[in-house]
């Protein structure tokens, strides 16, 4: 059995998954793009057993389009997203985890697009854009 860490950005919130995800989507919805500080986020869908975290994260809850509480934790002190989670997913014995927030991601294969109705429009054209290897300046 496989196990992936993670954790925030300035390592007070650690966190490891044990087994293989579920399912990994990219979310377009607007409280994610809000959340990630980009036009989505990557999510990893995996039982909420195969989950372990250390240290305490803030949670702030806001309301989802369902109209059910969805409860982000982040790092308190860095601010960095670490798990999502609503009581659907948790009915089901799910939780959310930010891609982002796994040390190695090479491993990530998305598999699912979810919430496309708020996907931002230029997002099929990211293909065409110029690319650099790192900052230009």
């Amino acid at each position: 059995m496989s196990e992936r860490s993670g954790g925030c950005l300035c390592g007070k919130v650690r966190f490891s998954m044990t087994g293989e995800p579920v399912a990994t989507a990219i979310c377009h919805c607007r409280n994610c793009q809000k959340t990630a500080g980009s036009a989505f986020s990557v999510i990893v869908l995996a039982p909420v057993a195969a989950l372990s975290v250390e240290g305490t994260p803030a949670i702030y809850r806001d309301t989802g389009d369902s109209g059910a509480t969805v409860e982000r934790s982040f790092c308190g002190n860095c601010g960095s997203p670490i798990v999502s989670d609503s009581p659907g997913m948790r009915q089901q014995g799910m939780t959310a985890i930010k891609a982002s927030a796994f040390d190695d991601v090479a491993w990530l294969k998305p598999t699912v697009q979810i919430w496309c109705d708020s996907e931002q429009p230029w997002i099929s054209t990211l293909a065409s854009l110029p690319r650099v290897a790192k900052s230009p300046a």
